[in-house]
């Protein structure tokens, strides 16, 4: 089944240093670009992360320290992917928690304003959890009845990704051939960043998901606890974590100035 769509989608895979969003870096990155009327469009950069890659993640996805040293960096090709998604949805496999979380990231870190404002995220993992529970290359065989050849290589990956949704809408009548939904589907929470600090509740308004103030409204505990917004930014957070307690800071001051 062919995806009926209303703007572009981006399916993409990272490999990476590690699974630290804020510390890990990305040594490669793969995305294929499908549009309304079918047309695929490919790209796959290897990226010198700038840090070592340590042994035990080099035995999961074959990229050495060797082999992206003389490749460029992420903030040298940041603009061409940026230009690549930009008018685009997302997809991915297990990429609401982990592969948009640490792009968003290293976009920030590149000076790159990167936001998810304006696209949704269509994650097939969730799709597969909630309908099978198994992984991308069970996925691949399961649904494409087909053996994942390179798996944990970024082009395969995302591929394979594509074409397990691809499957996933022509085996289930349940799901519909729509992006929003597809995206609300994948969805296990509302975030308003992309790393899972801050969800919105049930009248849209955004919590904490962690430590002392957990459960406890954001602009509540910033108005009744000034310097926990100072901690917030001086600690090991996202960068897009930080940008949206600061935009949600600003609205209340600005809300305070009408």
């Amino acid at each position: 089944m062919q995806l009926k769509l209303t703007k572009p989608i981006c399916f993409f895979d990272l490999e990476t240093t590690g699974v630290n969003i804020s510390k890990d870096r990305v040594v490669e990155i793969s995305i294929l670009k499908v549009f309304p009327n079918g047309t695929e469009e490919s790209k796959t950069w290897l990226v010198n992360p700038e840090i070592d890659i340590p042994k035990e993640v080099i035995e999961i996805h074959g990229i050495t320290n060797e082999k992206v040293a003389d490749e460029p960096t992420f903030k040298a090709v940041a603009r061409d992917i940026y230009n690549m998604i930009k008018d685009a949805d997302l997809g991915g496999f297990n990429s609401n928690r982990f592969d948009i979380p640490l792009l968003a990231e290293e976009m920030l870190r590149a000076d790159i304003d990167f936001d998810m404002n304006n696209r949704v995220s269509v994650d097939v993992q969730t799709i597969f959890h909630k309908m099978e529970q198994r992984t991308l290359s069970a996925a691949y065989k399961f649904y494409c009845d087909e053996t994942l050849e390179d798996a944990h290589r970024a082009a395969a990956d995302t591929k394979a990704t594509y074409e397990v949704l691809k499957a996933q809408l022509d085996k289930y009548d349940l799901l519909e051939n729509d992006t929003k939904y597809l995206a609300e589907f994948s969805t296990r929470h509302k975030f308003a960043d992309c790393a899972g600090f801050i969800a919105f509740n049930k009248n849209n308004e955004e919590y904490f998901t962690f430590g002392k103030h957990k459960g406890k409204l954001v602009n509540e505990i910033l108005k009744n606890e000034p310097g926990y917004f100072g901690w917030l930014l001086n600690a090991d957070f996202p960068r897009y974590t930080k940008k949206v307690l600061t935009a949600i800071k600003l609205k209340e001051l600005n809300n305070k100035l009408l």
